[in-house]
């Protein structure tokens, strides 16, 4: 499984990913630095991220249904530590 992680909170969405939805595959990237100067930059860092994931758990269901699950799983760091999160998100087989 692929991660590219950086620091606390690149390890907690991924540990918290595997637990929620047990992927076959699993990419966090922190895309942070590409945001500098923007707004919902964290001086911090770790601000924002794009994850990719394919689990059994999403098969049968839409796209939509797959985000909720993967922001249900991330929902307090979402609130309060990462200000955007790309998803993408598949059945094994897609």
């Amino acid at each position: 499984m692929a991660t590219h992680l950086t620091g606390p909170v690149a390890s907690e969405i991924t540990r918290r990913l595997i637990a929620a939805l047990d992927p076959t595959h699993l990419t966090v990237r922190d895309d942070s630095a590409m945001h500098r100067g923007h707004a919902g930059h964290d001086p911090r860092g770790e601000s924002h991220f794009s994850v990719e994931i394919v689990s059994p758990h999403f098969a049968g269901q839409n796209r939509v249904q797959r985000q909720r699950a993967v922001n249900a799983a991330l929902a307090d760091l979402l609130a309060d530590r990462v200000h955007a999160l790309s998803i993408k998100a598949r059945a094994p087989g897609e």
